[in-house]
């Protein structure tokens, strides 16, 4: 049975892992555990993991930096996919973002990852044409 709550700091290994299979990693720099460890020191019920026993099989960041909220690392094992678990993560998501307020969220989706948009679409997300993502690596 799959169950959802937020990560805790003994987590973050497993998490870590779990990216390292389940989440689109090839144009990001790697993963360390201080990006999460901070992100669980700041904002404690961002990171929902969906658990399998204790085996993590997704994740989903729902991020609220006190203005905007946003989703990143949507991420479902490949052998749990297409059973619910990322509608269950995005409405987590989604509900958490409601109680704090919210009247719409955003996600950073990959142009390559179409099973990705496959999922965000179902869920009633559209793509806003007329915005860019700019960074630059500090």
């Amino acid at each position: 049975m799959i169950t959802l709550r937020t990560a805790r700091p003994g987590d973050l290994d497993a998490v870590l892992a779990f990216w390292q299979v389940a989440a689109e990693n090839d144009n990001r720099p790697a993963d360390s555990a201080t990006a999460p460890e901070n992100l669980l020191a700041r904002d404690p019920e961002a990171l929902v993991l969906a658990l399998d026993d204790d085996t993590v099989v997704g994740s989903v960041i729902a991020g609220f930096d006190g203005w905007r909220y946003h989703l990143y690392r949507l991420s479902v094992a490949p052998g749990h996919r297409r059973q619910g678990i990322a509608t269950a993560l995005l409405e987590h998501a989604e509900n958490r973002f409601r109680a704090l307020g919210a009247t719409r969220s955003d996600a950073m989706v990959l142009d390559e990852n179409v099973t990705a948009q496959s999922a965000w679409w179902a869920r009633g997300y559209r793509v806003q044409e007329d915005w860019s993502r700019w960074i630059k690596p500090l």
